[in-house]
């Protein structure tokens, strides 16, 4: 199954519309594919903030018996129930002045959390992914270092030519985080830069590219698929560190490659 396809079909399978064959195929897919589980993500967010509660309006006590007492008048005596609606007392008038109020200031709020803050947590939520999935692949039999070198001058001039940044790469072996090397990834179809560090058996990838190019919203330590990953930035640069490194060496480790 392509791309194309998958991305078609994500409604209909979170519908539960496809048949079990097409089901398996898209997660298959998705579990495979970067780009098609962000898509997938995306509208899990977008269905979950179309049934925010603030979206809707509950109705005024006591309105299912009004409409049932007006039905059973009109039908009585014969005639539509509401062809002429009888004109609102004072007291019926300001509950649903209020409950429109009401009604406008929630769709108000929930407009600007889907414009805002969503968006804003789904740029973080993607990139998270992408860093976590690219972390993962890296540590297959000869993904994890494009140029391999404990010699910080040997990976920082590689980058030269093949970014147009030049990203911080430090010697942090006497603080007990050796450099193993270095590689050209993508994030969100970017190129960034990864430096490759270890911590006794465990590996760090740190992902590095200019704040003015996304990053995500600043946030805490978060566990994805159970590696850890923090998100900083420093000097006009956004630093990812992802491993299954403890969180707090983690954490030691990123103070000290941002610094």
């Amino acid at each position: 199954m392509g791309c194309n396809d998958a991305q078609e079909l994500i409604h209909g399978y979170m519908d539960g519309e496809l048949d079990l064959r097409s089901q398996l195929e898209i997660e298959r897919h998705i579990e495979g594919c970067a780009a098609c589980a962000a898509a997938y993500q995306v509208q899990q967010q977008v269905r979950s903030a179309i049934a925010h509660p603030a979206l809707y309006c509950k109705a005024p006590a006591g309105l299912a018996r009004q409409v049932d007492r007006a039905l059973r008048r009109a039908d009585r005596a014969g005639r539509p129930a509401f062809s002429r609606p009888p004109a609102p007392g004072p007291r019926p008038l300001l509950l649903w002045r209020f409950a429109g109020a009401a009604a406008a200031l929630a769709l108000a709020a929930a407009v600007v959390w889907m414009a805002v803050v969503l968006p804003r947590r789904s740029a973080e939520d993607l990139i998270a992914r992408d860093v976590v999935a690219s972390h993962v692949r890296s540590l297959m039999p000869g993904h994890l270092t494009d140029v391999p070198s404990s010699d910080q001058h040997t990976v920082k001039p590689w980058f030269n030519g093949k970014l147009d940044f030049s990203p911080p790469v430090k010697d942090l072996a006497a603080e007990g985080f050796p450099l193993v090397g270095g590689r050209l990834d993508y994030l969100a179809q970017t190129p960034v830069a990864v430096a490759v560090y270890r911590r006794r058996q465990h590996y760090i990838n740190l992902f590095l590219w200019p704040e003015g190019r996304g990053g995500g919203a600043k946030s805490g330590p978060q566990i994805r698929q159970g590696y850890n990953l923090i998100h900083s930035t420093r000097a006009g640069m956004n630093f990812w560190a992802v491993s299954d490194l403890n969180l707090g060496e983690l954490e030691e480790f990123l103070k000290r490659a941002a610094n």
